[in-house]
């Protein structure tokens, strides 16, 4: 995500993997099914944006009763490159993962500071 490279955020997914937004921001897709799509979705929105991504800071990571399930939250910190201030972007990820490889995210985000960003 600091590099907003979408080749290297698909090779962490399996080729079948579920990436869903339950609190889609405006303009944004709900979700991409399968590597290629989490990897042509956000070449696109990465590349679409100016957001500069300085920081994702880990907040927590909790263990689950299911060894193959994560819950992290974090925030992003982020910045365009024409306004001299920072924002932030808090999140929560819950990740399925099978042999070191992730099968579904549930990625539950601030859309309006989404948006905001975007702007």
């Amino acid at each position: 995500m600091l590099d907003k490279s979408p080749d290297a955020l698909a090779d962490l997914y399996t080729v079948d993997a579920v990436h869903e937004f339950p609190f889609s921001s405006p303009g944004f897709p709900s979700g991409f099914e399968g590597r290629e799509a989490v990897r042509a979705g956000y070449r696109a929105a990465w590349g679409a944006s100016p957001v500069q991504v300085e920081e994702v800071r880990r907040i927590a990571a909790y263990e689950t009763a299911d060894p193959g399930v994560l819950v992290a939250e974090h925030v992003v910190v982020g910045r365009l490159p024409a306004e001299a201030t920072t924002f932030t972007v808090p999140g929560l990820l819950i990740l399925h993962v099978r042999d070191g490889l992730i099968t579904r995210v549930r990625d539950y985000m601030d859309g309006l500071g989404v948006a905001r960003a975007r702007r």
